[in-house]
């Protein structure tokens, strides 16, 4: 299931992947877009449409989501068989003017907010329903700008209707590449050595049969990785004082543990919108007040929620429904309760409604991270950490050495571990050590 809010032609398509064959089950076109009505609504709340959506899905934890549901509901018509409609509309009219971008924020807004979250939810569960029904299959693929809304997913997630839920990470714009690339793929390990031909179904209609899938994606860590020879051929170029670690991982832990917030750049970069460890802004999540100070740092609305990363086998102390998807979440993508026992522990990564959007970590994937997850743990006995993109507001997360280092003297970042080298500013003591209860 792709959903986004438009396409070449659609804006939501249904498809049925079975024995090396895709099969298309129906679509819906344009105008007619839960991803555009989720624009236009974020546009109404003051926030920038098509890039801020991700702030309103935060919003709506803090709203009322019965006060303008059936409103907003009216609007949106589920006609079964894949097939809905979004109605035009005059928001003004509905639910008052327009907030101006950067006006304070009313009770009226946030409980849009919800409402808007909650009919997306309610249309999303009612089309994986009929989609359930026609298919039998037990198991969902989604991609689409639409998917990357971790509260929908975990709805989907929970519902039951499926088995396990996956979401391609760069679920956005960016996936067409990896779709393009595993299309090719497969369409030339198919035919070899004839012709590839130009349509993916046959003249009665049926699909073409696709080479057999030799990949699956269990990480995003595809970009550039660059070495230690070349971060410090850097460094010294740039005449910065440097240290190289012994133990990158127990290093920085221990400066995590002092309340210091880090650079981490380690690795091969992530593909899609969201870091997972490679380069990342990391934290204690053990002081409430640490949300505060990543927002402040990284020029964020106050209302932001900042994200934990956990090692994968350790997601059931912390995380619940820690069964659900196989015990993974390595791509940031759904929302997950949080005990209250443990969430008085990790103050700083729980929203409002005491859920986070939890990233799991496995050794396999990523080895420097989980290590230094695990350092964390022991010496704080709380194996999470605050995970947030390395960059500031209005710039790409970093990717080369010279980004980082740029990203890094311009904000206030306490310290910089990028490969085997760490980097610290002078200034303050460090915060006292933060312990766990």
């Amino acid at each position: 299931m792709t959903l986004d809010g438009r396409g070449e032609n659609a804006s939501t398509t249904y498809g049925l992947y079975s024995n090396d064959r895709h099969e298309g089950l129906g679509e819906v076109k344009v105008p007619h877009s839960l991803g555009l009505l989720y624009e236009a609504v974020t546009a109404h709340l003051g926030f920038l449409h098509s890039s801020d959506e991700y702030k309103v899905m935060a919003l709506a934890a803090m709203g009322d989501r019965n006060r303008y549901r059936d409103l907003l509901a009216n609007q949106v018509r589920w006609f079964g068989e894949g097939r809905y409609e979004v109605a035009p509309m005059d928001l003004s009219a509905l639910f008052g003017p327009a907030r101006s971008r950067g006006a304070p924020l009313e009770q009226r807004h946030f409980d849009l907010a919800a409402a808007l979250q909650a009919v997306l939810e309610s249309t999303v569960l009612d089309i994986a329903r009929w989609l359930r029904s026609v298919t039998g299959q037990p198991c969902l693929a989604m991609a689409g700008g639409v998917a990357l809304n971790c509260v929908m997913n975990a709805r989907l997630r929970d519902s039951g209707l499926f088995e396990q839920v996956w979401v391609q990470p760069a679920a956005g714009d960016a996936g067409t590449a990896l779709g393009a690339a595993m299309w090719i793929d497969a369409r030339l390990r198919t035919h070899p050595r004839g012709p590839i031909p130009a349509q993916a179904h046959r003249p009665d209609d049926t699909p073409f049969a696709l080479a057999e899938r030799r990949w699956v994606m269990t990480h995003a860590y595809l970009g550039p990785a660059f070495g230690d020879d070349e971060i410090e051929a850097l460094l010294s170029w740039a005449k910065l004082p440097y240290m190289r670690l012994h133990d990158v991982a127990a290093s920085t832990a221990r400066l995590l543990a002092q309340g210091k917030v880090i650079g981490w750049f380690q690795g091969r970069m992530e593909f899609g919108p969201r870091a997972l460890g490679a380069r990342s802004i990391l934290a204690s999540p053990l002081q409430e007040s640490m949300q505060a100070r990543i927002n402040e740092l990284k020029d964020r609305e106050d209302f932001r929620p900042v994200a934990p990363a956990v090692p994968e086998e350790r997601l059931a102390e912390w995380f619940t429904p820690a069964e659900a998807n196989g015990g993974k979440a390595p791509f940031m993508l759904f929302i997950y309760g949080v005990p209250p026992e443990q969430a008085a522990r990790i103050p700083a990564a729980c929203h409002l409604d005491r859920t986070a959007r939890v990233q799991t970590v496995s050794a396999d994937s990523n080895p420097a991270f989980h290590a230094l997850l695990e350092k964390f743990g022991e010496l704080t006995g709380v194996p999470v950490l605050i995970n947030t993109s390395f960059n500031v507001r209005g710039e790409p997360i970093v990717c080369t050495p010279k980004d980082a280092l740029d990203a890094f003297y311009s904000t206030p970042l306490d310290a910089l571990v990028i490969g085997s080298f760490l980097l610290e500013k002078p200034g303050d003591p460090a915060p006292a050590p933060a312990t766990a209860q």
